[in-house]
């Protein structure tokens, strides 16, 4: 009882901050006219979120491993309870960001350190069981987070997707408090402080010039500000070969395993997640479908992630990751493929037939790919690795976005793509047929995508694995 007590708090941790990573997206209109504000500007209420997860959560795994685990994760979830709160009683859209970013705040805590939490606790031939359930939580919480956010955005007002979190925050704490209180072995290690602020700097440049593009449309101030982006990220990470303690620690890309474990989840999440955007405009905007049904049609590829998430980390227990998680992409790809056959009078069916085999693909790849990296981190690295499989993923997140908006505008003017994408503009007759142009395009980059995510999956080197009689004092027992 003690131990399934302690993977609830855990799945309900991943699955509050995944989720809030993209509840706002189908309120993002009515928050702009109930704060009397502009649409780029709200936007932000997604992006800032996304960027402090991106940058602090290899830092505060980092924490984690100096200062105690339970202690920074309980600590995330008063921060993200507070945080939901203050977001739920925002009077302008510059105090609601702020309280975004304290929420977000709290989410990295949450995040750097559950992956690390279960490498402490259970044993090895567990673990994937334990990043099955876990998985559950970050593949379901990301879309149903649209969900929640159509259904509380109508039925009640946009506030309550912020005040939903408030019970559940509590709940959680208590029980964190209770059952999470093992710190196990603390590494003191420095921050990057100086890392941080570069990678805060560049991402920060690259998200509002890509915002900026993608809503507005090309011209020379943006360009530049995104190679000055990238120049300021590729200097940091240059920087970060030469210190002991970095944000993103370069000697860990030296193990191949978890080098290339790391790197798909990055490409899985940007390529897989702009899949989820592409087929929501495409039901938005082609078929006129109201973002709630849009969203309630992916449902069933969910429920059947979340049902088979813990067998197939069972399965990644007794096989290793490498097969399962790239059989999870394989998996996606189908999905994709399925998708691109949709036409402006397709059966709704054949979206859902995709959204089953893509939550198929999912359940396999998420626990096998965690149970792969960790299984080659080393022990007293653990918060860090986590921290910096969850940046790089959550970093993913963030360009699918960008991506996703810049690629189908192609086909229709830049802003009627924005508009279609949060779902307050339909497209008919002939448009319809040339946006259909800029959904296969942006299939086919998301398809590109995820075949590099598959080739990193199945080129990762031999696994470490771990005796299964291997005596580990797990957290049940201490």
């Amino acid at each position: 009882m003690r131990e399934r007590l302690i993977l609830l708090v855990l799945v309900l941790g991943t699955m509050m901050s995944a989720v809030d990573s993209t509840v706002v997206i189908l309120a993002l209109p009515t928050i702009t006219q109930d704060l009397h504000t502009t649409l780029t500007l709200t936007i932000w209420t997604i992006l800032s979120y996304l960027l402090v997860i991106a940058v602090m959560t290899t830092q505060l795994g980092r924490l984690g491993d100096s200062i105690g685990r339970a202690r920074i994760y309980n600590t995330g979830f008063l921060l993200f309870t507070v945080g939901s709160l203050l977001c739920g009683m925002s009077p302008s859209i510059f105090f609601l960001i702020g309280s975004r970013v304290l929420q977000a705040v709290g989410a990295s805590m949450i995040q750097a350190n559950s992956g690390a939490i279960i490498a402490d606790m259970f044993s090895p031939n567990r673990r994937g069981k334990a990043y099955g359930f876990t998985s559950i939580g970050w593949n379901v919480g990301a879309t149903l987070g649209i969900v929640i956010g159509g259904v509380l955005t109508t039925l009640v007002g946009w506030r309550y997707i912020f005040f939903i979190n408030l019970p559940i925050g509590a709940v959680a704490f208590t029980l964190g408090l209770k059952y999470i209180n093992y710190e196990g072995k603390k590494e003191k290690k420095p921050l990057d402080v100086i890392g941080t602020l570069g990678l805060g700097i560049g991402l920060v440049m690259v998200s509002l010039s890509g915002s900026e593009i993608a809503a507005l449309g090309v011209n020379l101030l943006d360009l530049l500000t995104v190679g000055a982006g990238i120049v300021v990220l590729a200097m940091t990470l240059n920087q970060e070969r030469k210190i002991s303690f970095p944000i993103v620690n370069m000697k860990a890309f030296k193990n191949r395993t978890l080098s290339f474990s790391i790197l798909a989840s990055f490409f899985q999440s940007m390529g897989y997640l702009a899949v989820v955007f592409i087929v929501i405009m495409y039901l938005q905007g082609i078929r006129g479908l109201s973002p709630l049904d849009s969203s309630l049609l992916l449902i069933p590829g969910y429920v059947i992630a979340s049902s088979l998430g813990p067998f197939m980390g069972i399965l990644s227990d007794r096989v290793g990751g490498r097969v399962p998680a790239t059989l999870g992409i394989l998996m996606m790809m189908s999905a994709v493929g399925v998708y691109f056959t949709l036409t402006p009078s397709s059966s709704y069916y054949t979206v859902i037939a995709a959204s089953v085999l893509g939550g198929i693909g999912s359940s396999m790849f998420y626990p096998a790919n965690n149970s792969s990296v960790m299984a080659n981190a080393s022990m007293g690295d653990y918060g860090g690795v986590s921290g910096l499989l969850r940046t790089l993923a959550n970093m993913g997140t963030l360009s699918s976005y960008v991506m996703t908006i810049a690629v189908a505008s192609i086909a229709v003017p830049r802003q009627v793509a924005f508009e279609v994408f949060l779902g307050t503009a339909n497209l008919l007759g002939g448009v319809s047929s040339a946006f259909m142009t800029g959904v296969r395009t942006d299939l086919l980059v998301s398809a590109g995508i995820l075949s590099v995510a598959l080739v990193l999956s199945a080129l990762r080197g031999k696994e470490v694995r771990e005796s299964k009689r291997e005596k580990v004092q797990t957290y049940s027992q201490k």
